[in-house]
């Protein structure tokens, strides 16, 4: 497995991660099969697993507690806050009394006194940075957190935290966690290149393209495509888009003798701005064909040809993505001068 820095953060994660959003879900593994999963990983030479509070409202992280029992020391543990956690107005985003509710919640279930890497899972545009990067801040001072990141940030919004956090003295954000993969590549143009011009770290997720690129013939016989039927939706010229692109992808990776799970994994691998890449397998058989494809590098011909079926920088379907709503696209009366 190979090592890389997380940005300029200075600490080492494995360039493959253990993304355990599908733990604790209905369909997901049990609580024995997560643990055993998790270790599996570990032994493999995966040393980041990344979790969130909103995972099955807290699941997740419980499951991910009882897998790193024992083995704390191992592991770069990463979760994230900020998505509704209920359905009070305060039970979710980035105010300083919310974070430090939902930090303590997050370490009771992780079985935790402290977080490696904690993640603002969305932009909150209702509290100003600062607030939220001076608690953070504090949490760091107060040794529950190591270090902080962000997640699905827009590249205007990554430049301005890192200007809060100067101009407020705070810790800054060393990751962003972006959507990832052949099909969704529009991190390419500003994401990436912000990212890596103040030293962050990336650590992707949805490498196979929420199931799209698992090497189906069908698929939308996948469990996420039963999950999320908009995103398989075939009358859709956008996932027609995807069909005819998936079929010349799974040629090329049989020219090269590999899986096309493989080709996914090693395009995601190849960007120089990804420090990880979160696998979120469901069972253990897809753990072990990922685990597999760590040593898949791909090379500047193949790199080329998939830039030839999908242009670089952009997304096949923009739907795909979960970014959040900016406020003047929510609230029309925002657009309008008074």
């Amino acid at each position: 497995m190979e090592q890389r820095t997380l940005g300029a953060s200075g600490i080492v994660v494995s360039d493959i991660a253990f993304g355990a959003m599908n733990f604790g879900f209905p369909g997901g593994p049990s609580d024995e099969q997560a643990v055993a999963m998790v270790h599996r990983a570990l032994d493999a030479g995966v040393n980041l697993i990344d979790t969130a509070d909103v995972y099955s409202k807290g699941e997740s992280e419980r499951v991910v507690g009882l897998a790193i029992a024992g083995r704390r020391e191992e592991v770069v543990l990463a979760t994230k806050f900020g998505l509704p956690m209920g359905e009070h107005p305060n039970e979710s985003g980035g105010s300083a009394r919310w974070v430090r509710r939902a930090v303590e919640d997050s370490l009771r279930r992780l079985g935790t006194d402290y977080i490696d890497l904690y993640q603002m899972h969305r932009p909150d545009y209702r509290t100003d940075l600062a607030e939220t990067l001076s608690v953070l801040t504090d949490l760091v001072r107060e040794g529950k957190v190591r270090a902080i990141g962000s997640s699905t940030f827009p590249a205007e919004l990554i430049v301005s935290a890192q200007w809060a956090a100067e101009r407020s003295a705070s810790r800054r954000f060393i990751s962003e966690q972006p959507r990832y993969s052949i099909f969704n590549r529009r991190p390419e143009t500003h994401v990436f290149p912000t990212v890596q011009s103040f030293g962050m770290g990336a650590l992707t997720y949805a490498p196979l393209a929420s199931g799209w690129l698992a090497g189906r013939t069908d698929p939308t016989g996948g469990q996420r495509a039963q999950m999320e039927t908009h995103a398989f939706d075939l009358s859709s010229p956008a996932n027609q888009t995807k069909v005819r692109a998936s079929d010349q992808l799974r040629e090329l990776a049989d020219g090269m003798g590999v899986p096309m799970t493989h080709l996914a994994l090693g395009f995601v691998r190849s960007h120089p701005a990804v420090s990880t890449v979160l696998i979120g397998a469901r069972t253990p058989e897809q753990l072990d064909d990922l685990l597999a494809g760590t040593s898949v590098v791909l090379d500047d011909d193949v790199l080329d040809r998939i830039d030839e079926i999908v242009e670089p920088g952009t997304d096949i379907n923009p739907a795909d993505n979960f970014d959040a709503t900016i406020p003047a696209l929510a609230d029309k009366r925002l657009r309008r001068r008074r």
